[in-house]
């Protein structure tokens, strides 16, 4: 007897083994691929599994064997390179491949339904209907010409038939007669073609051709170009090409944000069936995209890092763009990372993959010196655009208002007044970061978590941004009842309050994850600074993440050291990439930009180097510290991570998984810890961490596969433990 292997969304590693549903002939079983849908039991509750393999014989006896439900789909609905992409992940981050496979499936069809091929609603004759003779149905003159048409006519479109005047209500009538089916029409897809180009200047040229000739073939190229040298406009030209031999191209963006920005610049470039896929999409909208990705209709998708597991029929080129930045990493749950993905996804669908940063990652740098990637640099902004001038103002002895100095305040006056736009940055949503009693000292902590509880005034509440606890804003002090509750600390809120009240003349825009709820709110945000009328762009990392706004010219960092003195190792990297970044948003389009830092720091290394060095050389500064010290990416680190409501849980597991694992680890590999993460509690759990450091790649994967066996033994555990390949955090 055949018995299907499936692979369950669970936590557990492991495949489970189910007969075939009852009545399932063997010429059924036989024509089953990897990935076909199956409804079964589990547990006390039914869920839909994913085929891996028909095989012959199980580690169960058969009599423990329970029966699937349903085989609800005839064919794969995602094609093998998905599955294999799948495979690998779930083998590469040790993560069950159950749930590893549901990253493939829109939530209607992880959750069983059927799958409904796109089209256009349409009617067909029923088997009693083509037995009709012409001319039937005389004494109803609509429904003989309804029936009339299709007896011309294999299938008719539904809006067809309405400019026939036939209406829905007249064909409904007919198939109580059981003389017509309603079917759908399946979508065709058209032929693309593109606008001209923009004139590239060498370097932009350069980049084109050479990828230009990968196409059709896997090799990953990293562009590196300053921001505003045109890296969007080598995309655009590459992914022309790749229309023309009628291929897809898959477009990763870090942020919903960026979206509307992106899709209305492919849309004026492409006649052609461009595609959004992201989170902020309505379940059937996401569908929809989804399956003319599949099928071949879309012509470009563009998405967040979950579209990396969409289905492309015919995918030719995939493009990551800003693929530094954090948001490409998953962090809780399947943690992996969609740029990662993406180039392993190239070389399986062979075709090229086109990572562009102007800050690019190190692992990327890293690449291209062992000769992985191929380099290519912009190095002059479009247009003959210049570079802003940037600069340290020195804020220590200086009156703040609002976090704003003197100086700055008359820059961005001078700025408004000459018909400009400013950019102000300030990485913190709410009014301040803490609230406390000025009599006592408390101070508002979340119940949950190790962090402070941050003041949002216009919403009257208190907020943790690590676990969402709120509460509302005290009139006293819940300890000595005084009412001398004072703010400390700055937000996008309380500038916004100051801002307002200095240049009331003028429109100010506050950009956070607040204020950007709305659907639309960020496209009209963008038609609204696009027409250049002079205003105050406040906002946090969302505004600086590849946005194009021609009219700043004056870009300033409220609080350049909010992030000097991180405890993480990247944090100098990220420091650096995030101060470039906002920086260049400014002078996109004009003579001249400039770009002001106020800290109290401005002799600081990370200062000077961002000053007076440009990112790709102070990048490789870094990288050349990170070799030195054994840091990514010059060597593999992987974390083990327990939560528990007993901080001595956790703890204790960690060392016993320590003690069992050690001696069977590879050489070159080094176990660090147990150690608290460095905010213990979040979420009303302690977390403590294991952190395994590997000289190669290949030893840290067979490392981690000896610790996540290991882990899986540890009987009696109140705790939950995860595996983080390549953790971008360590905390």
């Amino acid at each position: 007897m055949s018995i299907l292997r499936l692979a369950i969304p669970s936590p557990l590693r492991m495949e489970f083994d189910y007969l075939p549903p009852v009545n399932t002939s063997a010429s059924q079983l036989q024509m089953l691929a990897p990935g076909v849908r199956v409804r079964v039991p589990f547990g006390r509750r039914e869920t839909t599994g994913y085929l891996i393999a028909v095989i012959a014989d199980s580690h169960m006896p058969q009599s423990k064997l329970k029966a699937a439900i349903e085989i609800l789909d005839d064919t794969s609905l995602i094609n093998p390179t998905i599955m294999s992409i799948c495979l690998w992940a779930a083998a590469y981050y040790h993560h069950p491949l159950g749930e590893v496979l549901t990253a493939a499936f829109p939530v209607s069809l992880r959750q069983g339904k059927p799958h409904k091929p796109l089209g256009e609603p349409a009617w067909r004759l029923s088997t009693r209907g083509k037995g009709l003779p012409e001319g039937a149905l005389g004494r109803s003159p609509r429904q003989a010409q309804a029936l009339a048409i299709l007896q011309q006519h294999q299938e008719v479109s539904a809006a067809k038939l309405a400019e026939e005047e036939i209406s829905n209500g007249i064909m409904r009538t007919l198939v109580k007669k059981d003389l017509v089916q309603a079917c759908t029409l399946e979508k065709l897809p058209r032929l693309a073609t593109s606008h001209d180009g923009l004139e590239l200047n060498d370097e932009q040229s350069q980049a084109v051709t050479t990828i230009k000739a990968s196409l059709g073939s896997f090799e990953c190229h990293l562009l590196e170009g300053v921001t505003g040298s045109g890296k969007t406009e080598v995309y655009l030209q590459l992914i022309a090409q790749c229309l023309a031999e009628q291929k897809q191209v898959l477009v990763l963006i870090p942020e919903i944000g960026l979206t509307p920005q992106t899709l209305g610049r492919f849309k004026a470039r492409f006649n052609a069936s461009v595609l959004t896929l992201h989170s902020g999409l309505a379940q059937g909208e996401r569908y929809q995209a989804w399956e003319d990705g599949r099928t071949g209709n879309a012509h470009i998708v563009i998405g967040t890092r979950s579209s990396i597991f969409a289905p492309m029929k015919n995918l030719g080129l995939i493009v990551v763009d800003e693929e530094h930045d954090g948001s490409f990493k998953q962090q809780d749950g399947f943690r992996y990372s969609a740029r990662d993905i993406a180039v392993k996804r190239g070389q399986l669908e062979n075709c090229p993959v086109v990572l562009g940063s102007a800050t690019p990652s190190l692992e990327s740098i890293h690449n291209v010196e062992l000769g992985r990637y191929q380099h290519h640099t912009l190095q002059q902004r479009a247009g003959g655009a210049q570079a802003p001038a940037l600069s340290a103002l020195d804020v220590r002895m200086q009156v703040l208002n609002a976090g704003f100095s003197g100086p700055l305040i008359e820059s961005i006056e001078d700025t408004l007044n000459r018909g400009k736009q400013a950019l102000l940055f300030l990485n913190r949503r709410g009014y301040a970061p803490t609230l406390l009693c000025h009599d006592c000292g408390w101070m508002a902590q979340c119940r949950n978590c190790d962090a402070r509880l941050t003041v949002h005034r216009r919403s009257r509440h208190l907020r943790c941004h690590h676990c969402a606890h709120s509460a509302a804003l005290p009139r006293h002090c819940p300890e000595c009842r005084s009412a001398a509750l004072l703010t400390a600390g700055l937000g996008t809120e309380q500038a916004e309050d100051f801002l307002r009240s200095k240049f009331a003349n003028f429109k100010l825009h506050r950009v956070d994850s607040d204020s950007m709820r709305n659907k639309n709110a960020m496209a009209d945000l963008v038609t609204s600074i696009n027409t250049g009328e002079p205003c105050i762009l406040l906002g946090t990392q969302m505004l600086t993440k590849g946005h194009h706004f021609p009219g700043v010219e004056l870009v300033a960092v409220i609080d350049a050291d909010a992030a000097l003195f991180s405890t993480d190792f990247r944090g100098e990297e990220r420091m650096a990439q995030l101060l470039t970044q906002v920086g260049g948003r400014a002078g996109r389009e004009s003579d001249s930009g400039q770009v002001i830092l106020q800290t109290h720091y401005p002799d600081h290394p990370i200062i000077r180097a961002v000053l007076e060095q440009p990112y790709a050389i102070h990048a490789r500064n870094i990288l050349a510290n990170r070799h030195n010290a054994g840091l990514p990416p010059a060597s593999s680190m992987a974390l083990i991570r327990a939560d528990a409501s007993d901080i001595e849980v956790g703890e204790q597991f960690l060392l016993e998984l320590r003690k069992q694992a050690q001696s069977q680890l590879p050489t070159g590999t080094v176990l660090v810890g147990p150690l608290p993460s460095p905010m213990q509690r979040r979420a009303g759990k302690f977390r403590s961490q294991l952190m395994l450091r590997a000289n190669s790649r290949s030893a840290a994967q067979r490392a981690a596969a000896i610790l996540v066996e290991t882990a899986e033994k540890i009987p009696g555990r109140a705790l939950k433990w995860s595996i983080d390949i390549d953790p971008q955090d360590t905390f």
